[in-house]
């Protein structure tokens, strides 16, 4: 089967769509099929068709490049002439997504990734007319879970594919006593702070505790005992994982899936995260929960299991096993019964 998969990202800058778009080219590939990636930016190092440059953007709390440019909207829908199916990650983003949907002429599946805001939910909501007559064109719309399945569950017809990872390249370094990690951007929404201010806390009862702050960039000040790593290789990050006894993820809100939460229980690791829907969908019973933006909770969870090694492992080896769910035999298998579908539908 011949694929467009369509991003409305910068393909050549980091993020969650992104990773998750290119890891299903690579998928779909090895399935045996002939796979087109199309979207905006630079990259030198991935084989893709780009719409032209981006502009970046405030959306969903974060800076988003996107292709605004009408030559970006007619180069995707020219790019999608050859394929049997288009597959268009966040259909409303302007404007590759939109354009894909609404132009292209080729059957159509949708993929909604976010959970949006109060204020775009209003936008949906007031031009339903309009976004309904765009979305009867999607012959398949999915999701990556419930919560970013929300703008679109009135259409009564979204099928929930998680995100993927690949699974079998997490977990295999061996465990080290006392040892935390967290895993992503100092954006305010990511909720560190909060983690850092439970530090010292946590510390107070495991001095010899050691936070491990992989992807975000030092600030030069705070409590001892945390190591900062910046941006790190696909490899390292692993490894981290693979040695962190325990992983926190003290998100604050916006989060419609939870990517990390995943690659930490593939790892193995005792997961304390924040109770967000996202969260929950994703961990279950596996993970221990406190309310966003409690610094008391995140440490009296964490001191906890650090303190208790054999629960900890116990919570790790049924986060690993849960995990499987997320991997490429999976998800891949689901989306190309989505395009099955949408042939089928012609």
């Amino acid at each position: 089967m011949r694929v467009g998969l369509v991003c409305p990202y910068d393909l050549g800058a980091a993020g969650g769509v992104q990773d998750q778009v290119i890891r299903l080219q690579r998928w779909l590939q090895q399935a045996g099929h002939e796979v087109k990636l199309i979207g905006p930016g630079t990259n030198p190092d991935l084989d893709f068709v780009s719409v032209g440059a981006t502009t970046v953007v405030p959306a969903n709390g974060a800076a988003t490049p996107i292709a605004l440019s009408a030559t970006a909207s007619r180069r995707v829908v020219e790019a999608l002439e050859n394929v049997d199916v288009a597959h268009i990650h966040e259909p409303l983003m302007p404007q590759v997504s939109l354009s894909a949907m609404r132009r292209a002429t080729v059957p159509l599946v949708g993929t909604f990734h976010a959970d949006v805001s109060r204020a775009a939910s209003l936008v949906y909501r007031f031009g339903r007319p309009l976004t309904r007559r765009w979305f009867a064109r999607l012959a398949v719309m999915t999701a990556v879970s419930p919560i970013a399945a929300r703008v679109v569950a009135d259409t009564g017809r979204v099928r929930i594919i998680p995100n993927g990872i690949d699974v079998g390249q997490y977990g295999g370094t061996q465990k080290r006593p006392g040892t935390v990690a967290f895993l992503g951007r100092d954006d305010e929404r990511k909720g560190l702070r909060f983690l850092v201010e439970a530090w010292p806390l946590i510390r107070a009862e495991h001095p010899h505790a050691q936070l491990t702050v992989i992807g975000a960039e030092d600030p030069g000040h705070g409590p001892d005992g945390i190591r900062y790593t910046g941006r790190v290789t696909e490899g390292e990050k692993q490894r981290l994982l693979g040695e962190a006894a325990v992983f926190c993820a003290p998100n604050l809100g916006g989060e419609s899936f939870g990517i990390v939460v995943v690659e930490a229980m593939a790892s193995g690791c005792a997961v304390v995260a924040s109770g967000l829907p996202a969260f929950v969908h994703v961990a279950g019973d596996t993970a221990r929960y406190v309310p966003p933006a409690d610094p008391a909770g995140i440490a009296r969870e964490i001191s906890s299991l650090l303190s208790d090694e054999t629960a900890a492992t116990a919570m790790g080896t049924a986060a690993q096993a849960r995990s499987s769910r997320f991997g490429q035999d999976e998800v891949a298998t689901a989306y190309g019964s989505a395009y099955e579908s949408a042939l089928a539908a012609v």
